[in-house]
């Protein structure tokens, strides 16, 4: 009888060995303060002390990217999806307030592909070196029958650090505060099971024009990564205390997550008309029938990331945020609870589109 061996079974430790050396450039490029960034130990370190807080409160996030990894995968398109799996965590913490440290990160496939994991792992890497967050290390995980041909999935792991005093959200939230939104670059990575229904009724292949972008194929821009709020974020909280709160739209959209950064007994009034809708909003509202309440509540719309500000200091931190690279939005304010939803939306969206 002849030996069994892993390989017969559909998992290849040499594939593995290969992508660990193909990523070591990428990983140590990510090094920081506290982390050298290598890898091929047991597990990673990072040293809190060099980090430089003071009095710090750790900070955790998961995450993944959803079913947009399979547009990844169908066009054969691997570089920034990794992007996104570093964005989906560090957004968070930013929210509360910290500094993101180390990041790890996980792949399984059913057939590892150096090749792509090496691709996952260069966007991986750079978004990594855009926050400031060492890749201190990861998992690949080669698994035959539970992820079929060349299909695979991400989740990543963040921790960050934020000083006591400094923790978001603060107690002082009041009524008559500023809410502003930050601009998206897109779906971001939320919301792509209907994305993808929505494609499937336009009837429409990866690799045609986007209705919404036609310089593009439609894979393309929709692969567009989420975008990162860390670096002006962090910069606004530290050049002025105007910053009350911060809330990451991802699932759930505008009427889940803002709510959850507010006291029970306050509410936000938006005014729907201000919101800058994105193309690819509007033609997926359009294209696939869905009503503005289902938008609101599924994707960003156009806005990634929202503010509450203090209002007499609501103008000079939108000058920041635009110095910092970001277009600050004024949506409405801080109001009452009593009789309303917590999330009060006044106006309409403009999910009007018209084709190229």
């Amino acid at each position: 009888m002849d030996e069994a061996r892993y390989a017969d079974a559909g998992v290849d430790i040499d594939a593995g060995n290969r992508l660990v050396e193909m990523i070591k450039p990428l990983v140590r490029a990510t090094a920081r303060a506290g982390a050298a960034a290598e890898i091929g130990g047991f597990g990673g370190l990072f040293d809190l002390k060099a980090a430089g807080i003071d009095d710090p409160i750790l900070v955790a996030a998961t995450d993944g990217v959803g079913t947009k990894v399979k547009i990844a995968v169908e066009t054969s398109r691997h570089d920034t999806i990794g992007i996104d799996l570093v964005a989906m965590s560090v957004n968070d913490l930013v929210v509360q307030g910290a500094e993101p440290l180390f990041f790890l990160d996980y792949f399984a496939c059913g057939k590892l592909d150096p090749a792509v994991g090496a691709d996952v792992v260069k966007g991986i890497a750079a978004a990594c070196r855009e926050v400031g967050c060492a890749l201190i290390g990861g998992e690949t995980a080669e698994m035959p029958g539970v992820y079929r041909g060349r299909d695979y999935d991400l989740a990543g792991f963040a921790v960050g650090a934020v000083a006591r005093n400094a923790l978001l959200p603060r107690g002082d939230i009041k009524a008559g505060d500023v809410v502003v939104g930050l601009t998206s670059s897109g779906v971001h990575s939320n919301g792509f099971s209907l994305v993808r229904r929505v494609v499937e009724i336009a009837d429409l292949n990866w690799s045609n024009p986007a209705p919404f972008d036609p310089a593009r194929s439609l894979g393309e821009a929709l692969l567009t990564p989420t975008r990162l709020y860390v670096r002006s974020c962090l910069a606004v909280l530290r050049e002025t205390t105007a910053v009350k709160a911060l809330a990451h739209i991802t699932g759930g959209g505008f009427t889940e997550n803002i709510s959850r950064i507010l006291p029970v007994d306050l509410a936000v009034s938006l005014e729907l008309d201000r919101v800058p809708v994105l193309p690819v909003f509007k033609w997926l509202a359009t294209a696939g029938k869905i009503a503005e309440s289902e938008m609101l509540r599924t994707f960003n719309c156009g806005l990634g990331m929202i503010a509450v500000l203090d209002r007499a200091m609501a103008d000079d931190a939108c000058e920041r945020f635009a110095k910092h690279g970001e277009t600050a939005v004024r949506l409405g304010e801080v109001v009452p609870a009593a009789g309303r939803a917590r999330v009060d939306y006044r106006g309409r969206l403009d999910l009007r589109f018209n084709a190229a």
